[in-house]
């Protein structure tokens, strides 16, 4: 934790969401080594009934319950799951379905983590503290800003740029300014069970569950035909436009490749697809945003509507440089100093300085007219 981080602390009650694994693990020891207590929360989301979920729990809770027993504080279980799969998976699979390209783990933050928990519990505390690698900053008008970690590869500000002014406000992200190899180091140091544990990879609900596993059981098979964009010759059948993704080369299936989706049609069930490692279909340096939500502030001085920023449409270390031009009903063009691989609708256009430090918020990208 900064000194900064230490002093806007001092007299306010926190609360600390253990998910189980290392970096939640060491915001805690952080937290306490600077002289707090904060109350230990773990949120159950996955349903009792479901074995493959279930499992993932009970360890989770474990390495949980032997952080609050290492400095001896509280450890309750708040149960969410009921507001997690109406929201957050109710949201993903409505927007699989319509054809989008969701990202649960973005609106989680938003409605569970910083929402639906803050209703039930966390309105009882002025801090709510997490392992993300994010930090902030307050600026001279006393707003606070969402800031990129010096570890780009973890930076985790993408996940954060759906939250509302007052949540940003109201979080604290003890690890955000040390590289993960000083977290693992510390968590080391303090004998954390969680030390050697494998970061969690993929979406927050899933578990041990296959994704698109998970979609048939939710939205089920719609068989249609796989086109060549270029010459219009049908490849073969896909079992259903949902299990797909703009951009997707793996687990196509054809020869002759690679071969990677370019565009789906819903209407008519088409999966339109593109050959060679570099084909220009892939990539695209223009796109636009759905109303953006700004996450402290809008940039935008009086009277301007082109900035240079640094933007994101994926969770990856890289920062693109581009120019977003703001629109009269708060929708964002953007143009990007160098084409992008696979811009989906429904992805989370991130947009940042152009330093790429304050992060400004998102939005979701549009579909193409």
């Amino acid at each position: 934790m900064t000194e900064t981080d230490i002093q806007r602390l001092q007299g306010r009650r926190i609360a600390a969401l253990l998910s189980g694994g290392v970096d939640s693990s060491v915001a805690v020891a952080l937290l306490v080594k600077a002289g707090f207590k904060p109350d230990l929360w773990y949120i159950k989301i996955a349903p009792d009934e479901d074995e493959e979920l279930t499992c993932t729990i009970e360890e989770d809770l474990e390495m949980a319950r032997a952080v609050a027993a290492r400095y001896a504080l509280p450890l309750q279980v708040v149960d969410l799951h009921a507001d997690y799969w109406q929201r957050v998976v109710g949201y993903t699979m409505e927007r699989v379905r319509a054809g989008f390209t969701p990202n649960p783990d973005v609106m989680c933050n938003r409605l569970i983590k910083f929402g639906v928990f803050d209703e039930r519990v966390g309105r009882d505390y002025d801090v709510i503290a997490t392992g993300h690698y994010a930090t902030t900053e307050v600026d001279e008008q006393g707003r606070t800003w969402l800031c990129t970690s010096p570890d780009p590869v973890k930076d985790q500000t993408d996940f954060l740029a759906q939250l509302m002014p007052w949540q940003l406000q109201k979080a604290c992200f003890p690890i955000g300014h040390l590289p993960k190899s000083e977290v693992r180091a510390i968590a080391e140091r303090e004998h954390l069970t969680a030390a050697h544990r494998k970061d969690s990879q993929g979406i927050c609900f899933l578990g041990k569950i296959d994704y698109n596993d998970y979609i048939r059981r939710y939205l089920g098979e719609r068989p249609g035909q796989v086109i060549d964009q270029a010459t219009g010759r049908v490849l073969g059948m896909h079992k259903g436009v949902w299990f797909h993704t703009i951009g997707q080369r793996k687990g196509l299936g054809f020869g002759g490749g690679p071969w990677y989706v370019v565009r789906k049609d819903l209407e008519r069930d088409i999966l339109w697809v593109a050959n060679g490692f570099d084909a220009a279909e892939q990539y695209s340096d223009a796109f636009a945003t759905e109303p953006f939500h700004w996450l402290t502030a809008s940039p935008f001085d009086a009277g301007a509507t082109t900035l240079t920023v640094s933007v994101k449409i994926r969770h990856t270390p890289e920062f693109t440089a581009a120019q977003a031009t703001l629109n009269a009903d708060g929708t964002l063009d953007i143009r990007t100093s160098r084409p992008l691989q696979g811009v989906a609708p429904g992805q989370f256009a991130v947009v940042y300085d152009a330093a790429a430090h304050r992060c400004y918020g998102s939005a979701e990208i549009r579909l193409k007219q």
